[in-house]
């Protein structure tokens, strides 16, 4: 178990937490959620000992072990995939090269047998003599093969680097978890492994994600970071999020009787229990869900932005057509003779196990990118809109002003401050921020100017490229909100499960062999029917 007492964090010119005092015990996982720049990873950082609070202290139960996932992805470049991993356990891993070097010694002592006898038994109870089959299981769950465990970290892509340093923090049954973003950059195989993993992990994590689903499937609490205070809610964020707007709503009715309050939540809570599965965290989140109480929930102060795409003429009959398009990048191929048609209805998300032929082929479908072979043909009554991945080119001018940046973009008859300052100020830029020079901007806020962009043009088509990236929950809820409401066609690739489900009627899976496309199907059903799947698996291990 660990413990928060009375920790504050103040820097010089504000006060980022005050008097938090939470206890995090064991067979439960907790979603650390919070607005950007509330200080989500921060707290991690306080909990793991990495920042001391300006009051209080963190107690973690003796002899109990925490780790936290690494985010420096080239900090073990020397090391072996297998021994990084080991070193996640950094106790055990002293032991080990403690004992190598005594048994290397030429003049092996007496006094050299005890000393190495009693690493024998400290490394006998930390289960040592099972520790490189332990990280070969981890790594063989991540995609990692017996044949890639002896390579060095150096040897590894980015993407690779971030599983074997999740597998690090997973490694040898840590007492206390911290996960920092573990989804980010992991293919949908890996999330839906490390769901599994934290389901039927019996000690204690908290993580900070902004992938619903995650949160969704292996969250028993959450964590909200707000106004300074953290405040403890039982449930996954979907119940939080709409416990949220229903403790807004009994607060509201100031007519409406206790009792038929009280109705009203235990229906709300019977729903979300209903739901639970056989998983160790649904079963007890049930529990837990049933002893709630009218003062257990609390209205939220988020705050979502207003977003919603129109279109100023509609699409014909052809929307797209794509004809033999390969592309190499870096000396390799990255797209190979991709064909494919769309219609005018088509919500097309295109998924990868490599973020490069995704984003290779949506810039390329923009107009960004040229493919070294093929065409790209869009029909003669459309105008597509595009956000990319990286978006700083588009704020090249530093000193512009937020509300003059839009004003590039806007009819004449949109373009005045009143109308403007209202727009913005619909996109959570209220009051004077609309004259912060963009230079200054966050990431999740330039991707909000970029959305509020879009929206103004009234393009027909949306070509997105992991358009969720540097979002806040709220952010990724009133775009998600959106893009489902959007009445023209929309093309996008994205990490984010519940996005793609609940967008997509079509999904294009792109292997360095070809396509795998699928229409009308939603993209739970794209990952459950087998037949789909051993078909993909067959082009990926031609590669």
């Amino acid at each position: 178990m660990i413990t928060v007492s009375n920790v504050s964090l103040s820097f010089s010119d504000r006060k980022l937490y005050d008097d938090v005092n939470l206890k995090f015990t064991p067979g439960n996982c907790y979603g650390l959620i919070g607005a950007n720049g509330a200080g989500k990873s921060t707290f991690l950082k306080i909990l793991s000992g990495e920042i001391t609070p300006s009051t209080g202290n963190i107690s973690l139960d003796p002899n109990e072990r925490m780790t936290m996932l690494q985010q420096n992805h080239y900090g073990f470049e020397e090391y072996t995939v297998l021994e990084t991993v080991i070193m996640g356990y950094k106790e055990l891993y002293a032991i080990m090269k403690a004992k190598d070097a005594i048994y290397a010694k030429a003049d092996f002592s007496d006094e050299d047998g005890i000393k190495v006898a009693e690493l024998e038994s400290d490394f006998a109870e930390m289960n040592g003599w099972e520790a490189e089959s332990e990280a070969s299981m981890l790594l063989q769950g991540l995609g990692f093969g017996e044949d890639m465990q002896d390579k060095k970290m150096s040897e590894l892509t980015e993407s690779q680097k971030v599983k074997i340093l999740l597998a690090q923090a997973l490694f040898g049954n840590p007492d206390v978890l911290l996960l920092d973003e573990p989804t980010n950059g992991l293919d949908i195989k890996s999330i839906n492994w490390l769901e599994d993993f934290l389901i039927n992990f019996s000690n204690t994590v908290i993580v900070v994600s902004h992938d619903r689903h995650f949160l969704n499937n292996v969250c028993t609490h959450m964590c909200d970071v707000d106004f300074g205070k953290i405040k403890l809610f039982v449930g996954n964020y979907d119940f939080w999020m709409e416990s949220s707007a229903l403790a807004s709503k009994l607060a509201n009715d100031s007519n409406e009787k206790k009792e038929a309050k009280i109705k009203e939540l235990q229906e709300f809570v019977a729903r979300f229990s209903a739901n639970a599965s056989k998983s160790k965290q649904a079963t007890s989140r049930k529990k837990m869900l049933e002893k709630i109480t009218l003062d257990d929930i609390q209205p939220s102060s988020r705050r979502y932005p207003f977003i919603n795409f129109e279109i100023d003429r509609e699409i014909g009959n052809d929307l797209l057509s794509v004809s033999g398009i390969s592309k190499t990048i870096d000396g390799v191929k990255v797209l190979d003779n991709i064909s494919f048609s769309l219609g005018k209805d088509d919500k097309t998300a295109f998924t990868s196990e490599t973020d490069i032929a995704v984003t290779t082929l949506i810039r390329i479908l923009s107009g960004e990118l040229e493919p070294d072979t093929g065409t790209v043909q869009w029909g003669v009554t459309t105008s597509q809109a595009y956000l990319a991945k990286d978006n700083n080119d588009q704020f090249a001018d530093e000193h512009l002003t937020i509300i003059d940046w839009l004003r590039q973009f806007a009819s004449k008859a949109e373009s005045d401050n009143t109308f403007l300052r209202g727009f913005l100020g619909r996109m959570l830029f209220s009051g004077e921020e609309v004259d912060k020079e963009v230079g200054v901007l966050s990431g999740g806020e330039k991707v909000r100017c970029m959305l509020s962009k879009m929206m103004l043009t009234r393009n027909n088509v949306l070509l997105l490229d992991d358009p969720t990236n540097h979002l806040d929950l709220e952010s990724i809820t009133s775009l998600n909100e959106g893009l489902s409401n959007y009445k023209s066609a929309l093309l996008f690739g994205s990490h984010d499960r519940e996005f793609i489900q609940t967008i997509a009627n079509r999904i294009i899976e792109v292997t360095p062999n070809g396509l795998v496309d699928r229409a009308d199907t939603t993209y739970d059903e794209f990952l459950e029917n087998k037949d789909v799947q051993d078909q993909i698996a067959g082009l990926y291990k031609q590669a």
